[in-house]
């Protein structure tokens, strides 16, 4: 991506740009850092996005909020409700695991994911973070095509690895550091 865009784009979600639904309405959506007064509309949330049994409980939205080594954002609209969350863990070395990222499905197909995920990569990149991985369901084609074509690739398939016993992929993503070079 060469500077121009990469500019463009940093600003561009760093404003309230609006998103289009496919039917033509306008609304505006603003990415926050996700805390623990939060916890409560996330749970609910989740269980929204995830309606297949994946969901995390109570306990386990608390813990990622409460380490300090994650990474939690949300998408909220311009009335301050919730319709989105993505929450990033640190590995032990310097990449991260995207744990889980949801849109409310009255609010899919605007483009939120891509904007959750560019954020969150961004974050990543000036933490120094080199790579990124996740999991994803065989059968969610539409997130497997998000994530590719954001650059992420299919490293591994993982035999039964949700609880209902379907594969999943475990995708990868380098990511360049940024590095300033004010010396211009």
């Amino acid at each position: 991506m060469n500077l121009l865009s990469r500019i463009k784009t940093f600003f561009t979600r760093q404003s309230s740009a609006s998103d289009h639904s496919d039917a033509g309405s306008v609304s505006e959506y603003f990415i926050h850092p996700l805390r623990i007064d939060r916890l409560e509309e996330v749970v609910r949330l989740n269980a929204r996005c995830f309606s297949r049994g994946e969901n995390y409980n109570h306990n386990t939205f608390g813990f990622l909020l409460n380490d300090a080594r994650n990474i939690s954002y949300m998408v909220v609209t311009k009335a301050g409700t919730m319709v989105g969350f993505i929450f990033i863990m640190r590995a032990h070395d310097d990449s991260g695991h995207i744990t889980t990222l949801g849109v409310a499905p009255e609010h899919r197909r605007r483009g939120l994911a891509k904007r959750l995920l560019d954020h969150a990569e961004d974050s990543l990149r000036k933490k120094g973070f080199s790579s990124v991985a996740l999991e994803v369901r065989v059968s969610n084609t539409a997130a497997q095509e998000l994530y590719l074509q954001s650059d992420y690739v299919v490293v591994q398939t993982l035999k039964s690895y949700y609880n209902d016993g379907e594969d999943g992929y475990l995708m990868m993503k380098a990511l360049e550091v940024w590095q300033e070079d004010f010396s211009r």
